[in-house]
């Protein structure tokens, strides 16, 4: 079954657009998970996609009198982009109907390849559907992104520069999974010239149709998708790709968001780019392979598949790659409501970065914040932190886990507290440094009661913090006194409207 493929791959005309991809060693990651790790770049693509591969190679098989007519695809982005620039390379016309929620830096990539694109719908199977109508109105050849064997071929030529770039032995292959194109043309070449290469894929845990495929036998539609990994956000895998898979995958890893944030970082660490969620997929499938089987000295491959990420989206991907890689926890923890308590508690977590601490006055006995801590030593020492501040008597509990925390709490820490009396608000700028936030919590609140905190650590030259202090008309010389003292900038908040709508 393999042969036919085969020799579509190795004839394959990929290289009229897509170049050959370097396989580069991962020197960070290899230190840290004590593997050897190579990373296939495919975000070096014109494209900065594998995708083109498998468009061209269907493209430039098509008949001249249909491609005459133009070719119509739907796409979330990165197989539209392949679409286009073959389009163009052919001399063609191409129509490129993608979902509204494709990220923009796509959409306006295809137009700058001269392909007309057309948003329409939700998901991937709303484009499809119109594409279909299209199709049937002006006579466009459809160019499906994973389910057809010359897309499959195409990508499968991934496979073919691995294997010649690395001719040692290798343990494992890790792909990224959407439908399922670039897996089924890898698996398929891997198998046949190295079947004691295993081929892995991964796939987000909120869109793992292949992953469901394989385990229930037969191909299922998903409710629903998540659209982090927008590139992979496939309601069903295709027909010809599950059966490739089915027959020559060792199987189908899940990945959750967190995992694929810190994978992102990985990557960033070890090349400087900044790879999109599904590029990044395979090397969060990789550590978390080699975390499971204890893998030690072992030779590991990932497809970094694409880096056409939106600028917006690193907002969450930084936010989000710490706690992935259990380099951060999050903890609300109870503490008395009197002054030096905040300082206590930093004591108790002792030299650890602090990196988020929340507060607002609710009751006059206990204080209840919103702490992130830095961790060197992952998960164990998050483990060990918490049952610590738990026997020095701080009642407390781990939000790392707990998205509700992660996405919204860490943002709604306030509140209005109309009974504090006295309070007044300061915004505080320090150099942002290990210990700054200690210094500043040691020199802070000793003699007055600290009311609202908030501190979060950016990766900023300066540390930015939001106070309010509860200080008496008649102490308020001294407290001006003291802020000359202190000795950082800062700047009286109370009358700023702000305050006065949402926490005065």
């Amino acid at each position: 079954m393999s042969y036919p493929y085969l020799q579509k791959i190795l004839t394959a005309r990929v290289y009229d657009v897509a170049r050959e991809t370097p396989l580069d060693p991962m020197p960070t990651l290899t230190r840290r998970l004590g593997n050897q790790i190579l990373l296939k770049r495919e975000d070096l693509q014109p494209v900065f996609s594998f995708k083109l591969r498998g468009a061209y190679h269907k493209m430039v098989n098509l008949p001249r009198e249909v491609r005459e007519k133009g070719v119509i695809c739907a796409s979330a982005g990165n197989h539209a982009q392949g679409v286009a620039l073959s389009a163009k390379r052919l001399g063609i016309k191409a129509v490129i109907v993608m979902p509204q929620t494709t990220p923009s830096i796509k959409v306006e990539a295809v137009r700058a390849l001269g392909g007309e694109a057309i948003l329409h719908g939700d998901s991937y199977d709303d484009a499809y559907q119109l594409t279909q109508e299209l199709m049937e109105k002006h006579g466009y050849a459809f160019i499906h992104p994973f389910d057809d064997p010359d897309v499959i071929a195409g990508q499968g030529t991934v496979a073919l520069e691995l294997l010649r770039q690395h001719p040692d032995p290798l343990d494992a292959v890790f792909i990224p999974v959407g439908g399922g194109g670039l897996a089924a043309g890898m698996a398929v070449y891997i198998k046949a010239l190295r079947p004691d290469i295993k081929v892995i894929g991964v796939e987000p845990e909120d869109a793992p149709c292949m992953h469901h495929a394989l385990e229930k036998k037969r191909r299922i539609i998903l409710d629903q998708v998540g659209i982090f990994a927008d590139g992979v956000a496939v309601r069903q895998a295709g027909k010809e790709n599950y059966r490739i898979c089915r027959e020559h995958m060792d199987e189908v890893i899940l990945v959750t968001t967190d995992e694929i944030c810190a994978a992102t970082k990985d990557v960033f660490d070890d090349t400087r780019v900044m790879a999109e969620p599904a590029g990044a997929l395979s090397v969060a499938g990789l550590k978390k392979y080699i975390e499971r089987e204890g893998a030690r000295d072992g030779r590991y491959a990932a497809v970094l598949s694409g880096a056409n990420i939106n600028f917006d989206r690193l907002r969450h991907v930084t936010e989000r790659a710490e706690l992935g890689e259990h380099r951060e926890a999050l903890f609300a923890a109870i503490i008395p409501e009197r002054p030096g308590s905040f300082r206590a508690f930093c004591e108790a977590i002792g030299k650890r970065g602090i990196t988020e601490f929340n507060y607002r006055y609710a009751d006059q006995d206990e204080a209840c914040i919103f702490v992130g801590v830095q961790l060197s030593g992952g998960e164990p020492e998050g483990r060990a932190l918490l049952e610590d501040l738990r026997a020095k008597g701080y009642p407390i509990e781990d939000l790392s886990g707990n998205e509700v925390a992660k996405v919204h709490l860490r943002h709604m820490v306030g509140g209005h507290a109309s009974h504090v009396g006295d309070e007044i608000v300061y915004r505080f700028e320090f150099p942002e440094r290990p210990g700054a936030l200690m210094r500043f919590l040691s020199q802070m609140g000793q003699d007055w009661n600290i009311s609202l905190f908030h501190y979060r650590n950016h990766g900023a030259a300066y540390g930015r913090v939001l106070v309010g202090i509860q200080v008496p008309p008649r102490d308020k010389p001294r407290f001006r006194r003291f802020l000359k003292e202190l000795g950082y900038m800062h700047w009286e908040e109370t009358e700023n409207p702000v305050y006065r709508l949402f926490l005065g």
